[in-house]
């Protein structure tokens, strides 16, 4: 038997500008960048990692910046909308009057599956959510932003549920259930909840069944992966025995020095990854200056000198700056 997933772990996206990806993230969501690096597979892209105050796994959205990619375009078969945890519903109220003052294009408030959400979109037209953890029962929330812009009584807290439109629903929901092991537990109409773990915001997926719209095409303002939460290496290797069982191929082990990897594409252009708790964000920065600096892992630091003159520099000190929370 395999190792049961924690949850979600990470959402990793496509900005058209670590610059600009940079401000909304930090002055506008409130969410702490606690990793500056670089796309490990291809070191001339930036990689920065935003979440909650420490980096806890389940709280991080993180981007690439590929030079020179093409704009995206959502569809089916696509992980299309990430979403993220805010305390409670009053906490939405909050969120709506703040982004019509920073003029953020955003909807209502909506109910989805029992919960209170809004869905907001970026500069990118990257697909984003809220969603309140009022009436929530799952896996624990993170720990806001000590220090950002945002009060912390409606700061986010961690990743709510990963929207995926799929074409093959009936393949899709088999992959779900019978490998990820994850169960559904609602339905509307062409929309379905399921859910892993302790479940809750932290541990669902929202599967849409959609054979109307042409497939999406990746590029910035797209999602590249989601990554679910194991809990250490003796985990992940269970999965690595586990998924060519079933017909997957695989990444094999990855060592991405912050979490330990696996990744496999479960359905058309819907990339999956598994990821480690740890060893996390912490290791090599000071807590007080986190995600300030160019953070390499030690294979790459060799390099530091060529890498440091092909990713133009990134101003992302914070530890000076006394925000106002309003």
């Amino acid at each position: 038997m395999v190792s049961e997933l924690k949850g979600i772990h990470h959402v990793t996206a496509i900005t058209s500008s670590a610059e600009k990806n940079y401000q909304f993230f930090t002055f506008v969501l409130g969410m702490r960048l606690v990793k500056k690096t670089v796309n490990q597979d291809d070191i001339q892209t930036y990689h920065l990692f935003f979440a909650d105050d420490q980096g806890n796994p389940g709280t991080d959205m993180t981007f690439f910046d590929f030079p020179g990619i093409p704009k995206g375009t959502h569809g089916t078969n696509e992980i299309h909308r990430t979403a993220f945890r805010v305390p409670n519903d009053a906490a939405l109220d909050y969120w709506s009057n703040r982004f019509d003052r920073l003029e953020v294009k955003h909807g209502g408030v909506e109910e989805q599956f029992g919960k209170k959400v809004i869905n907001f979109v970026d500069f990118d037209d990257q697909k984003y959510q809220l969603i309140s953890d009022q009436t929530n029962v799952g896996v624990e929330a993170g720990i806001p932003w000590q220090n950002g812009p945002v009060p912390l009584q409606y700061a986010i807290t961690g990743l709510g549920p990963i929207h995926i439109r799929i074409s093959q629903f009936d393949y899709f929901k088999k992959v779900l259930e019978q490998v990820l092991q994850f169960k559904q537990i609602d339905q509307n109409g062409n929309s379905y909840l399921f859910e892993v773990g302790q479940g809750g915001n932290g541990a669902q997926v929202i599967v849409e069944h959609n054979t109307v719209l042409p497939e999406g095409r990746q590029g910035y303002g797209t999602i590249h992966h989601v990554a679910f939460r194991v809990h250490d290496r003796s985990a992940l290797e269970q999965w690595i025995d586990y998924l060519p069982k079933f017909g997957f191929q695989t990444s094999g082990y990855v060592d991405r020095f912050f979490f330990e990897s696996l990744y496999a594409r479960v359905a058309p252009q819907i990339l999956f990854e598994w990821a480690t708790d740890g060893p996390g964000f912490m290791g090599d920065e000071p807590y007080e200056t986190l995600g300030e600096k160019l953070s390499l892992p030690p294979f790459l630091e060799p390099k530091r000198e060529q890498i440091e003159s092909m990713v133009r520099p990134i101003d992302t000190v914070r530890s000076t700056i006394n925000f106002v929370q309003e």
